[in-house]
């Protein structure tokens, strides 16, 4: 499955260009995109297309090229980015993101 099969490219792509130059933001990217209005089933969906290596979780290194699981043309998060967006979800703190933990991000 990719990301397009769950969200609309038009849409990706816009929330893209905003945040190109800009901090990034993960709840007004998801909001942008589409994923808000999604159901849990399918946040769940666009979380394990982000799980790259099929652990459960997204790791701090996956958290990096996040975008680019959006799309080939999204940027890499800064290291700061990176850190913002993992004390934003990780409700736990054991330093990575699971699968409720994003999609309670994604519904905030």
């Amino acid at each position: 499955m990719v990301m397009t099969d769950l969200l609309k490219p038009e849409e990706i792509k816009k929330a893209l260009d905003a945040f190109s130059a800009e901090t990034f933001d993960p709840r007004k990217f998801f909001e942008m995109v589409g994923m808000k209005a999604m159901t849990a089933e399918n946040v769940k969906k666009v979380f394990q297309v982000l799980d790259v290596d099929g652990s459960g979780f997204i790791e701090e290194e996956e958290l990096k090229f996040v975008l680019k699981g959006f799309s080939k043309d999204g940027r890499d998060l800064t290291d700061d980015e990176t850190k913002a967006f993992i004390t934003a979800a990780d409700k736990d703190g054991d330093g990575k993101i699971g699968i409720d933990e994003f999609e309670a991000l994604v519904h905030e």
